[in-house]
């Protein structure tokens, strides 16, 4: 059987086999109704035009892993954030790993997705938050009636969370292939501050496909960044769907490093629910090979007075394939806003690919409103230039490149990260610069 008929017909042993109340059983058995009439996506649909799921999806993945393996912390240390203290949520194969992660009650909730599916105390904020800003599509409603595990983090109001929280799902391949489908659930209160840094990591070369579903909510006045690292192995693919519900003069910023996976596919969604609200979606993409990444990013202006921001940057070798899909809607009463959308691309091979769409639905006539994309090559005067002075041409090439990609990593508001993210970048251009940008 293939993977949709596999999927629909483990959906009861699944469900019989876990403990949920009965309102996540109820939202369940829609979700699974839903991907089995609309099924996987393919490229006759215009969101997917430019992306084929066709490769991934001819695995024979394991849905529901066998057995864990235990990981010690000392084979794992460079995948953290480890120059930093911050609370970690750790999953070996879809299992949680306690002896792995921190977590706290202290004030805050940073803990599990089963807990908080099962346990009463739970109930009104999955009740009132729970699948409420996923959308409806195939895959994300997959992912709806298979969740079970992945973060639950509730930050009540007046609340500054002083560390960063990680969350790191390991796939150690156990399995000739694995499919893996968290959930996670955050709820940032008013007048509350969080920052959260997440990663898809497989520590072998077997297959792995992860859809993964996270829903954001940032009330009122609260301010949410979110880190994305996507450095996995090329035999890993990684369906991202995050969605992010804002109330008035809430800030959200989701920084996206892409750099390694076989394929990516990022549905990144906004909602803005009131006045002076801002978001930002930013992102880094450096690949090669065969490898493909997609950004497909929708922001949708409600209300006025508000603002969003986009600046996607793709540096793209060999025979890798980028899409950048970027809409933006303002709606009638959404007056004042002032949105910018940015997709900007240097191909450094002949074979390379980008696929770019940036689009505006505007039906307001009182906004300013702005996208643009460029695709092109590294400046020849700029490289004569820097060869003038001494520079070897790789060194030259990879200056040229940090430069392009450096307005999105400047707004990285965890110093750490920010280095981790440029001795990757650095990693990836084959180059040795000793020095932060």
């Amino acid at each position: 059987m293939d993977l949709k008929e596999k999927l629909v017909s483990s959906f009861l042993a699944f469900e019989n086999s876990i403990d949920v109340d009965a309102y996540a059983h109820d939202v369940r058995t829609d979700a699974i109704k839903i991907f089995e009439e609309k099924g996987f996506p393919s490229k006759k649909e215009e969101a997917w035009k430019y992306t084929s799921l066709n490769s991934v999806l001819k695995e024979d993945y394991s849905v529901f892993p066998k057995q864990e393996n235990a990981l010690e912390y000392s084979d794992i240390k460079k995948y953290f954030i480890h120059d930093i203290d911050t609370y970690k949520i750790i999953f070996i194969d879809g299992k949680y790993s306690s002896h792995l992660s921190q977590t706290t009650h202290d004030g805050i909730d940073v803990c599990l997705m089963s807990a908080a599916l099962s346990k009463p105390k739970y109930q009104l904020i999955i009740e009132n938050y729970f699948n409420k800003a996923a959308e409806k599509d195939s895959l994300s409603a997959l992912n709806t009636a298979f969740s079970q595990e992945g973060a639950y983090i509730h930050i009540p109001k007046n609340k500054i969370v002083e560390k960063p929280i990680q969350i790191i799902h390991f796939s150690t391949g156990n399995e000739s292939a694995t499919m893996l489908q968290p959930r996670n659930l955050v709820v940032v209160d008013e007048n509350s501050h969080v920052q959260i840094i997440e990663r898809h990591q497989s520590l072998t070369d077997n297959p792995v496909l992860t859809n993964s579903v996270t829903e954001i909510f940032a009330n009122k006045r609260a301010i949410v960044d979110y880190y994305k690292i996507q450095n996995d192995k090329e035999t890993a693919s990684l369906i991202d769907n995050t969605f992010i519900k804002q109330k008035r003069e809430s800030l959200a910023s989701v920084h996206t490093f892409s750099f390694g996976g076989k394929l990516i596919r990022n549905n990144l969604n906004f909602y803005q629910n009131g006045e002076r609200i801002d978001s930002t979606l930013k992102g880094i993409t450096i690949i090669g090979n065969k490898q493909h990444v997609d950004h497909n990013t929708l922001v949708h202006h409600i209300e006025p007075n508000c603002e969003s921001h986009q600046d996607y940057k793709g540096i793209f070798a060999d025979r890798s394939t980028g899409v950048f899909n970027g809409k933006v809607v303002v709606e009638k009463e959404a007056q004042k806003t002032n949105a910018f959308q940015a997709n900007n691309n240097i191909l450094v091979s002949d074979k390379a690919a980008i696929n770019t769409k940036p689009q505006l639905e505007i039906f307001a006539d009182d906004v300013r409103c702005s996208h643009g994309c460029t695709i092109g090559q590294l400046d020849e005067s700029a490289m004569f230039y820097m060869r003038s002075r001494g520079i070897p041409q790789k060194e030259a090439r990879a200056l040229l490149m940090f430069a392009f990609s450096n307005n999105v990593l400047e707004s990285v508001k965890i110093p750490e990260l920010k280095q981790r993210i440029t001795k990757i970048i650095a990693n990836k251009l084959g180059v040795n610069i000793g020095f932060d940008l």
